[in-house]
């Protein structure tokens, strides 16, 4: 069986660790934890579950962070999670099975995935965004593994949020964060695969927390405006103000059927529109 080393960029993740290293302490031959200088609990979390542990200055890009554990890391294949992630049993057991097989027996798996058509999709939209991801033949590097994410007591899987995919699963040596921009999408040199059971992301149990990190991402495309020199005129400010916001919450809450996902799936669409004027507005207030 080959051996799994999972790395984790934390900072101040006291209410999260514990459970995320309980979730895969049974599948895993060491823990890597860079810890960006904690000031609560994190660091004694890590050290009961006989991490090994590196502080260092914590940084605006945790990417850099992140790709600090994934260097240190030393076996073929590693789980790079965040403290909020959770694998679950099936997830567990089945990435076991994923780094014991070659390369032709996972390619026979990718053609059984029981959501194969959704992923491909979803991994097409990912690729028109960030461009193409790893390549198309050889040797697999790296899976996506598919995240539900938890939303004011709910896991949502309609308005387009379901299946989220995230790259979690490497080879050593052939999966690299260029560290350059939050939102990046990691570099993978070698084929992408897809794992087909859920690892759980307790992205947002609170309203405060989900505030918090609205409020960041508002933050994010504010300095995107800026940098791209968006205009202030009258059919600018239409579009961010009325346009953007109006057409996604149709997308997300009509079109992808967020209304499946209750009064938490209106929630998350309205707040997940309104980001564009109130991105805007933050925009024209600066000039």
């Amino acid at each position: 069986m080959a051996k799994l080393s999972v790395v984790l960029a934390t900072y101040n993740e006291e209410k999260n660790l514990d459970a995320c290293l309980a979730s895969v302490k049974d599948i895993v031959d060491e823990i890597i934890i860079v810890d960006g200088s904690s000031l609560d609990g994190t660091v004694a979390i890590a050290e009961k579950y006989n991490a090994k542990i590196t502080i260092v200055p914590n940084q605006q890009n945790f990417h850099i962070n992140k790709q600090k554990a994934l260097d240190i890391a030393t076996h073929p294949w590693i789980l790079q999670l965040d403290a909020d992630e959770r694998v679950s049993k099936q997830l567990a057991s089945e990435i076991q099975k994923v780094i014991g097989m070659s390369d032709e027996e996972i390619n026979t798996y990718q053609k059984q995935l029981h959501q194969r058509k959704l992923f491909l999709r979803h991994q097409a939209l990912i690729e028109k965004r960030d461009g193409i991801i790893g390549k198309r033949d050889g040797f697999y590097a790296a899976f996506f593994v598919p995240r539900l994410n938890y939303f004011l007591g709910k896991n949502l899987r309609y308005g387009g949020v379901y299946p989220d995919g995230v790259i979690r699963l490497v080879k050593k040596g052939f999966a690299h964060f260029p560290a350059k921009d939050v939102h990046e999408q990691i570099a993978v040199d070698g084929r992408v695969g897809w794992l087909q059971h859920d690892l759980i992301h307790m992205a947002d149990p609170t309203f405060k927390r989900y505030l918090e990190r609205n409020s960041r991402y508002i933050d994010f495309i504010v300095t995107q405006l800026q940098n791209d020199h968006v205009g202030r005129d009258s059919v600018t400010f239409l579009k961010y103000m009325i346009g953007l916001p109006v057409s996604w919450f149709f997308l997300t809450f009509i079109r992808h059927k967020g209304f499946l996902d209750g009064w938490q799936g209106f929630v998350f669409s309205l707040f997940s529109a309104l980001r564009f004027p109130r991105a805007y507005s933050s925009f024209l207030w600066k000039k």
